[in-house]
């Protein structure tokens, strides 16, 4: 039996043709695809919209901006501390804001009341975010 070079080269390119081909088509196969990627991010950043949107109308109103003020914490502080929280930070706040919604209008809270458990709320941000 003889030792053919050329052949041994072809046999060898073709294993690695092969090879190459293997491969970049189990590169190409994704366990999630794009599109539920894409969605997800979509849901997600809708999600966050939404419960900042929930925390700023809880602290958007003139009495509580003058219950800050009169608790010496700038309203603005509040705004910029409530968009760099983490996303679960702002959904554990706006339940709260919406449980607080919910209390005032079955009247279960007083407006007094109402703007003391706001300023306590907004003091928890800013320290939320000192803190990071």
């Amino acid at each position: 039996m003889r030792f053919d070079l050329w052949q041994s080269i072809r046999l060898l390119a073709a294993c690695f043709l092969l090879t190459l081909g293997v491969t970049s088509i189990l590169a190409q196969t994704h366990v999630v695809s794009q599109a539920d990627i894409h969605k997800e991010l979509v849901n997600t950043a809708q999600t966050r919209w939404q419960n900042l949107q929930k925390v700023k109308r809880l602290f958007s109103s003139d009495e509580t901006r003058k219950a800050l003020e009169a608790a010496k914490m700038s309203p603005e502080k509040v705004d910029v501390a409530i968009s760099t929280l983490s996303d679960d930070e702002l959904a554990r706040l706006a339940s709260r804001a919406d449980k607080l919604d919910q209390d005032f209008a079955a009247s279960r809270f007083s407006d007094r009341d109402l703007l003391i458990v706001i300023v306590g709320i907004a003091a928890l941000v800013l320290i939320i975010v000192a803190v990071r």
